[in-house]
């Protein structure tokens, strides 16, 4: 049974490593999420040899059972030693750890856990997980989401965390958050996205069923007084827009679209999307601007017309703004040198 609880062992030297994801499950944590990581970097492969491109293990406090919130509980291969072995440490919601929650400090088994992560290591969390990590004091000084509906209480634990309860995740290097439960789905696949690019990332959606990228933030989530059933929607307008993007596009032709007054459908868009128009276009240009970075020679003046921001400067102002880095740099990152002719 000794054995039960060793880190899992590294893979062959004479083999590609995968990237190690280790997910730590801790008591009460929500099934859902513990199988994100699984099912998200699980399906993650090299699209010229079929290769993994990650290992995804689960470790606890101690190997051994642990009881999820729901009716049926877990068996957990490893101990908290599985930490050492991690490239990215995933700490999806539990609902069984009280100090954590209600005074903002680590239980002592949760702190010697966490200890045998090493520096450097990637951080991840999926919901309240994001708690943990602020009680440790990886969020300290720096950006973070969670539950909507866990924010304000979240922000008053950890006034040193800047929290935005308004998206679906965020990424900040080396340590990334996600809001709610399926928010976790966002996350992941965006990880995979920026570890290997969309390609890779949307072939992991297609299998899985889901989305790509979703719209907006959490905005849309909250509840709200149920519209009545004849008002009309935005989503005939953002279809119109998609296929669209190299185009010019104003407010107006937008709210053309649905027979809206432009003051009334940029209030139903907010309140559907969680952006503004304006926003939730510059965010599709820029997914489009990745999408032929990663996929085609073009040149940086082209992309710039094919998704709309019209000249090379205006794309590398909001590509960098969106992604931390700028076109070049990015298309460098998935497809290598960049080619005489895409220079820019």
């Amino acid at each position: 049974m000794a054995a039960a609880s060793s880190a899992p062992a590294p893979a062959p030297a004479h083999t590609p490593a995968p990237h190690r994801v280790v997910v730590l499950a801790l008591p009460g944590l929500l099934p859902f999420e513990l199988g994100i990581p699984h099912r998200i970097f699980g399906r993650a492969k090299d699209p010229e040899t079929g290769r993994r491109l990650y290992e995804t293990v689960t470790c606890g406090l101690a190997a051994g059972r642990v009881q999820t919130d729901a009716d049926f509980a877990v068996e957990v291969r490893y101990g908290p030693e599985a930490l050492a072995t991690a490239d990215t440490v995933v700490v999806p919601a539990s609902y069984e750890l009280g100090p954590v929650y209600e005074e903002g400090r680590l239980t002592d088994e949760l702190a010697a856990a966490l200890a045998h992560i090493r520096p450097g290591t990637r951080l991840v969390s999926i919901c309240t997980g994001g708690y943990v990590l602020a009680a440790a004091g990886f969020l300290d000084g720096r950006p973070a989401t969670t539950h909507w509906a866990s924010a304000e209480r979240f922000q008053r634990l950890f006034p040193s965390v800047r929290v935005d309860a308004d998206v679906l995740f965020i990424d900040d290097g080396d340590v990334l958050t996600s809001a709610g439960v399926a928010a976790g789905v966002d996350l992941c696949l965006h990880i995979v996205r920026r570890d290997h690019g969309s390609a890779v990332a949307n072939d992991v959606a297609r299998r899985t069923v889901v989305p790509p990228y979703r719209d907006g933030g959490q905005a849309q989530y909250i509840q709200r007084p149920v519209p009545e059933p004849r008002l009309a929607t935005t989503s005939r307008a953002r279809a119109w827009a998609l296929d669209r993007l190299h185009e010019p596009l104003q407010l107006r032709d937008l709210a053309a679209r649905e027979s809206m007054s432009v003051r009334t459908f940029t209030r139903r868009f907010r309140e559907e999307v969680g952006l503004s128009p304006g926003q939730w276009l510059t965010q599709q240009r820029v997914e489009r601007a990745r999408h032929l970075l990663e996929s085609t020679a073009l040149s940086v003046d082209e992309v710039a017309r094919r998704t709309g921001f019209g000249t090379a400067q205006s794309l590398r102002q909001h590509f960098q703004s969106a992604t931390g880095v700028p076109p070049t740099a990015y298309r460098r990152t998935f497809v290598g040198a960049v080619p005489a002719r895409a220079a820019g």
